[in-house]
Order: structure tokens, then sequence, then C-alpha cells
């Protein structure tokens, strides 16, 4: 029997971590044209809202039923504006182990909400849900991404070589894929004890989203 991720609403001291609404549609779709989104993520370029009702209606409910993974939209807890998104995927019961990603809108940076969204994810992930492995791919250039994983008390395990592909802007204004390194990065329940990941710091960042359409 497959196993799912319940829906679920996690909440911090500034963030509201829920399902994703169609009410985010244009704030998603904003979103997701950001520059640096573009650059990090496959997602389609440029992004329509029929590309994020379609995410919202479609991709999202259909990898929770299959057990496959969860996306959380991350908003704040007094205006309830859309700032971020975290996604699991990859997610495997038996061994208890997921991947998580995380990205932050461009008008939601340097607020450490990355940190914070993705730290509330993991303690839930170990203490309700019993994981016993979260996993994340930065890629190699991607610092701010980085600086997030380490701040929750991450730990790197190693570089897949020539395994993530990026985007960058040609010289006729559209996107090329450029290929690079992942870092690989784990978060076991060990990791949280004794405090790790408590001092988040205002650097927000995003991992690489898989394929998702």
């Amino acid at each position: 029997m497959t196993s799912t991720f319940p829906n679920i609403s996690i909440s911090t001291e500034r963030l509201v971590l829920r399902a994703l609404d169609e009410d985010d549609v244009p704030a998603l779709t904003e979103m997701m044209n950001d520059e640096q989104i573009a650059a990090w993520t496959d997602v389609p370029q440029p992004f329509a809202e029929e590309n994020a009702r379609g995410w919202i209606t479609e991709y999202a409910p259909t990898e929770r039923a299959a057990g496959r993974g969860l996306d959380l939209a991350v908003t704040e807890f007094l205006t309830q504006r859309l700032v971020g998104i975290v996604q699991l995927t990859k997610t495997n019961w038996h061994i208890r182990a997921t991947e998580l990603s995380y990205i932050i809108a461009p008008w939601a940076r340097g607020e450490g909400y990355a940190s914070e969204a993705a730290l509330a994810t993991a303690q839930w992930l170990f203490t309700d849900q019993k994981f016993e492995r979260i996993e994340l791919r930065t890629a190699a250039d991607n610092t701010a991404s980085q600086q997030v994983a380490q701040k929750i008390g991450c730990i790197s395990e190693g570089v897949l070589r020539n395994a993530c592909i990026a985007r960058v802007r040609t010289e006729d204004d559209t996107w090329t894929d450029v290929r690079t390194d992942f870092i690989v990065w784990s978060l076991l329940p060990e990791d949280l004890e004794g405090g790790a990941g408590e001092q988040l710091s205002d650097s927000d960042g995003f991992t690489s989203y898989g394929d998702w359409n």
C-alpha cells in the first residue's frame, strides 16, 4: 500500500505552510518568471498562468496521491502573501527518506524565509512523519541555496559531477541550458538535536526543482 503525505498546515513564528490553492495562481505565476528562479530551476519560461494552474490543480495533487511528494505554499502569517514554495519529491516510504527543495519569491528575499520554511518542514518530517533522512541538491554555483542548507544543519555529502542543468541568458535574450555539478546535502534527525539549525540568517535561496510538468 502506497503511503501519502497528509493535507497539512505547518505554522512558524512568521509563516504558514499550506497546500497550494487556485487563489495562488497570480502570485505563483509572477514568482516563477523571476530571472534567478528561471536560471536555477527547470520550470517553463515564460511561465504562464496556465502553468501555475496546472501545477496547483493537477501536478501537486497527483504527486501527493501517488505518494511521491508534497508541494506547500509558503505564506506570511500576517499578510497571507505567497512568499515561496517548499517541495518534497522522490519520497521513499520504505526507508523514510525524501528530497526537499525550496524557492523564495524575489519580493520576499533577505528575510530568512527559506531557512525558516525548510527547517519547519524538516522538523515536521522527523517528528510527525517519522522520516529518517532528508536530501537536498544544490547547484554548484548557487551559493544562496547552499547557505540555507548549512543554516538548517545539513551535512554536505559530496558532489554529483555534471548532474545539474542550469540556464543562462543568451545574447538574443533567450535561455540556454548549461551543465554544472550538484552538491548533495543530507539532514538526519540527530542533526537537529542540540540546537542545530536554530540560528537562521537572512540568506534565501532555492534548490533546483526536478521535472514537475
